[in-house]
């Protein structure tokens, strides 16, 4: 594609940057109207047809509106230190559309063969004893709180934090999610980023380690310091 043929460039990011400092409802709709729409809209198009989302009762065109809106609500949540807001919203546009694609896709496919190392044994969806299975679920939802608020301190590349946000995404929807282990992450995570498997083994294996030293924390006290405090590995 020749460069005069970017459609969601630097002047797209700084209006969406301008959207969210602007308090004025009608000036935040005439920046979104007339410099960010089309972007955005050409952006979840271009992803649905790349990446092949067609498993819908519906046509694309009500899934590309349907995208577009959850884009818009999560569209505050843009920070631009963190990143390019182009690679922002193409992570949670996917992240959208393989979460509601997954059910109709496997209704197609009929994928029976799962791995069986899950990773759900260090996130806590096994189905083990009522009471060990509440306490799982708990030290999960604290889990993700953790990741939330420090991935961007544990990880400095932005290719890793794609990794860990993706993961954190899958994790944070897990009740929607069937056959939620290894392969599947894996897969998705894939699918999101666009990472091989070496590179999203080492991300959760650094996050790993995060992980055995906050259950260990969370088996003591009941709970998680969900902050960082830059010596969790260090002891």
């Amino acid at each position: 594609m020749a460069r005069g043929k970017i459609y969601f460039g630097q002047v797209t990011e700084d209006a969406i940057v301008e959207f969210n400092n602007e308090t004025d409802a009608r000036v935040r709709n005439t920046i979104y109207n007339e410099r960010i729409r089309v972007p955005i809209e050409k952006l979840v198009e271009n992803i649905i047809h790349t990446f092949k989302f067609y498993y819908f009762d519906v046509p694309s065109e009500d899934v590309k509106h349907e995208v577009v809106s959850n884009l818009v609500l999560n569209m505050h949540k843009y920070v631009q230190e963190k990143g390019k807001a182009f690679s922002y919203f193409s992570i949670v546009a996917k992240n959208y559309l393989i979460l509601h694609n997954n059910n109709n896709y496997k209704k197609m496919k009929s994928h029976k063969e799962i791995g069986t190392a899950d990773f759900e044994r260090n996130i806590g969806r096994e189905k083990e004893k009522d009471e060990q299975t509440e306490g799982v679920m708990e030290f999960t939802t604290q889990f993700c709180e953790f990741l939330e608020n420090n991935i961007s301190s544990i990880f400095h590349r932005k290719k890793d934090m794609d990794v860990a946000y993706s993961l954190l995404y899958l994790m944070q929807n897990r009740d929607n999610i069937e056959n939620f282990n290894k392969k599947y992450l894996y897969l998705q995570i894939r699918e999101m980023t666009r990472s091989n498997t070496q590179h999203i083994t080492r991300v959760v294996t650094e996050l790993k380690k995060y992980l055995n030293s906050l259950r260990e924390e969370f088996r003591v006290g009941g709970q998680i310091n969900t902050k960082f405090t830059g010596s969790l590995l260090d002891v």
